[in-house]
Parts: C-alpha cells; structure tokens; sequence
C-alpha cells in the first residue's frame, strides 16, 4: 500500500483489560488517545472508521496504517485487520531506538506516542527506526506452537525429575530408579527406599 501525506497513524497498546488506541490525523500535531476494551474488536473498527471519515477528502478514504508491539496476543488481530483492508504492522519491541540515558516514565500513553514516531518514520522511509516482524501464517503459527509445547513439556520433566531425585535423597536414596520401572517393580516405593537405605548402610560398623 502507498501512503500519501494524508495517512492516518494508529498504535495500539495492548494489555489485559484495556486497549490504548493512539492516534495522528494528517498534519496534526498533537496525537490522541482512545481507550477500548481488551478484545472489543467492534469497537475498534468502528473507530478507525470514524477517522477515516472525518479525514476523508475528496470522497476518498483516507489510507490507515496501524502498528501494536510483537507479545503474547499473537497474531490474530493483525490478520483481522488486514483482512479489512487496513494496513497493520507488527513492531519487535527489542528492536526500538531508545536513548538509554534519558530517563522516561513508563506509561501506556507514552509507548503509543513513540510508537506513533516510530509508525511515522518507519513508512516516511527509515527502515532502520525498528524492525518490523514477519507475521506468520496459521498453519506456520500451529506448527511453532507445537514445536514450542514440546520443549516446554520436556523442560517440565527435567524438573519433575530433578524434583523427585532430591526428595530421594532426603530419604538416604542417592540412585534414583528409573522412571519408567516403576510398574515392573514388585516392591512398593516405600520398600524400595528401604532397601536402599539397608544397602547403603552394609559396612557401617
């Protein structure tokens, strides 16, 4: 999509409850702030259509480009958005120019307002003001989901097991059994722990 002098920025801050909707009319100098409620998609469409509206010349829509930081909503909205036609784009928070020496209040209300700069910058031409990320598609999506469910799967056992070893060791047992013996063990865990502990006392006088 081109944009012209009259496009319209949008950044949204996205948390929990509440979205923060910032936005830049053509020319203007001041931005504004609209809030909506998490996941109110309605809402929010309705009001990039009002700004198109009141910025619309000539009978003409004005063009929208509309940016969110990269986080755990995913990309659904992204998809959303694009499928109405509007051009969104997803930002890698890490990848943002900041000055590290300048102090700066954290507030939803100033990470619109630098992302809004950013949005400008970035579509004015200055590729390098942050990098933008490439949205997956669904099936790409589903197949990093289960790439990433099985590491954490597998992370979750190294713990358990780890778990497990020092609860035996609390109990005089350094040789863990195996995990997947269990079943073919006749003895109990109890009487295992047993045998163990006699085992490791075989020689003390």
């Amino acid at each position: 999509m081109s944009f012209t002098s009259d496009t319209i920025l949008v950044a949204l801050e996205l948390s929990n409850s509440l979205w923060l909707v910032g936005t830049r009319q053509a020319g203007a100098r001041v931005s504004q702030m609209h809030r909506v409620s998490a996941g109110d998609t309605a809402m929010l469409m309705r009001l990039l259509d009002e700004l198109q509206a009141s910025g619309r010349g000539q009978g003409t829509p004005s063009p929208i480009a509309v940016c969110f930081e990269a986080g755990r909503d995913g990309f659904w909205l992204h998809r959303l958005l694009t499928a109405q036609g509007i051009t969104a784009y997803v930002v890698e928070p890490t990848s943002i120019l900041v000055n590290r020496r300048a102090k700066r209040a954290k507030t939803d209300r100033l990470d619109a307002e630098g992302m809004l700069r950013v949005l400008a910058a970035y579509i004015a031409g200055d590729t390098q003001i942050c990098s933008m990320v490439q949205v997956p598609t669904p099936d790409e999506e589903d197949g990093k989901r289960v790439h990433r469910e099985r590491e954490y799967l597998v992370q979750e056992q190294t713990r358990i097991e780890n778990r497990i070893s020092a609860l035996l060791v609390t109990q005089g047992i350094r040789s863990r059994p195996s995990l997947r013996s269990w079943g073919q063990n006749k003895s109990s865990p109890k009487s295992y722990a047993k045998d163990e502990r006699n085992e490791n006392l075989r020689g003390v006088p």
